[in-house]
């Protein structure tokens, strides 16, 4: 790993007095964002201002690039608690700790058929349900790997990535069940096909989680499945998208438990002159109830799932989660001095699995736009409203984001 950093490095930073023919492209982004968070059961509010800078270069000759890019989040006010320091029996989690860090360090060979990348980078696979990037925490996830994307044949695309280490969301000071970085022995596939009602997928992750601390091994699993997604005009003014998805997991590797649980997924979303109404089913099954053996995606973008309330967050409940969710938007091209206007309501209601438990039901609501080519604003918020899991949670989110 050392040697393909060092070799990124090098190439990134040669420019033009080392050898013509090499295109120099800079990367500079930043975010400045604050989340509130009060949850019932603690004493204190949750108060958290961060500021997320990242800065790189890519350089480019022919078919060959190389990428480095370095990332800083700082607390400007740091009223929470972040996962890895102060007393979480006070004060509400953001998952948002100060770090520096080497974000990407990737060699990249594309030509029209293949991509071939090596080094830390950021792998998103389809909705990112099981493998992403976790873009809206201010570390986010990378993973140092090899990768393949391939399209042998018109239609066909095969995308297959070894990864040894995935570098978490907790940043250097990263510990115990929250580590800067999970080792393992990890293989993400997918093999596409599009075909005439969408992109059938048929996946395979075996998740290798290498480190005694992370649930005593109980996080490595296999899980083999398959993902219908595709979309279509019905009418001039409206589109009809879908998505539909199985899976089945069960115990990998050094994992002590013997279990084996399904995943279901069904989606609908209708699109009529900017207003989206949209509905779905998706369940993580569950095995008989024992700790970890029911449906687990740790290295999904968790936030995406489920409620932005994270209270499914860290591992699916023993005895399985079935999230019934409905949501309704708008679209504006341009309202003022603002383009790519939405608005979004999600409702959510959670049950259990196994026994169908009501856990408890969670709103939604964002409201987003662009402001110029470079910066984008948001409002955002959350309202869990607990049942027979978790507690009572409202979170709101003000960020802005820049991009050289």
């Amino acid at each position: 790993m050392k040697t393909i950093i060092l070799t990124a490095a090098a190439l990134a930073a040669a420019g033009p007095a080392c050898a013509q023919g090499i295109a120099l492209k800079p990367i500079a982004e930043a975010r400045i964002r604050y989340e509130h968070v009060d949850q019932d059961g603690l004493a204190d509010t949750a108060n958290a201002l961060t500021a997320r800078v990242r800065g790189g270069v890519q350089a480019t000759s022919g078919a060959l690039s190389a990428t480095v890019q370095a990332q800083g989040t700082l607390a400007i006010k740091g009223d929470y608690h972040d996962g890895l320091h102060g007393v979480a029996t006070r004060t509400p989690l953001v998952a948002d700790p100060e770090n520096v860090a080497l974000y990407i360090a990737q060699l990249r060979y594309k030509t029209k058929t293949a991509t071939l990348t090596a080094g830390r980078q950021k792998i998103a696979l389809d909705d990112e349900r099981f493998v992403g990037n976790v873009a809206f925490r201010d570390n986010a996830q990378t993973f140092d790997a090899v990768r393949a994307e391939l399209t042998p044949i018109a239609k066909l695309k095969v995308d297959i990535s070894y990864v040894w280490s995935v570098r978490t969301v907790w940043g250097i000071d990263g510990r115990a069940a929250r580590q800067q970085a999970i080792s393992g022995d990890n293989v993400f596939a997918n093999i596409a096909y599009a075909t005439p009602v969408g992109a059938l997928t048929g996946f395979a992750y075996l998740v290798d989680v290498d480190e005694a601390a992370m649930q005593g091994f109980r996080m490595s699993s296999q899980t083999y499945g398959a993902r219908l997604a595709g979309s279509r005009s019905v009418s001039k003014a409206a589109k009809l998208a879908w998505e539909l998805s199985y899976a089945r997991q069960s115990d990998y590797h050094r994992n002590p438990n013997d279990y084996a649980a399904d995943y279901y997924l069904a989606d609908l979303m209708l699109d009529v002159r900017g207003l989206k109404l949209g509905g779905g089913y998706e369940v993580l099954g569950a095995d008989k109830g024992a700790a970890l053996t029911s449906f687990q995606t740790p290295y999904s973008t968790l936030f995406k799932f489920n409620g932005w309330a994270d209270k499914f967050l860290a591992v699916t409940p023993p005895n399985g989660l079935r999230d019934l969710y409905g949501s309704a938007g708008y679209g504006w091209k341009q309202v003022g001095p603002f383009t790519g206007v939405t608005a979004q309501i999600v409702y959510h209601d959670f049950r259990s699995d196994r026994l169908d438990n009501h856990y408890g039901h969670e709103w939604n609501a964002l409201l987003s736009a662009k402001l110029g080519k470079r910066t984008a604003v948001s409002v955002r918020y959350a309202d869990y409203q607990a049942k027979s899991f978790a507690t009572d949670t409202q979170k709101l989110w003000l960020q802005l984001d820049w991009t050289l």
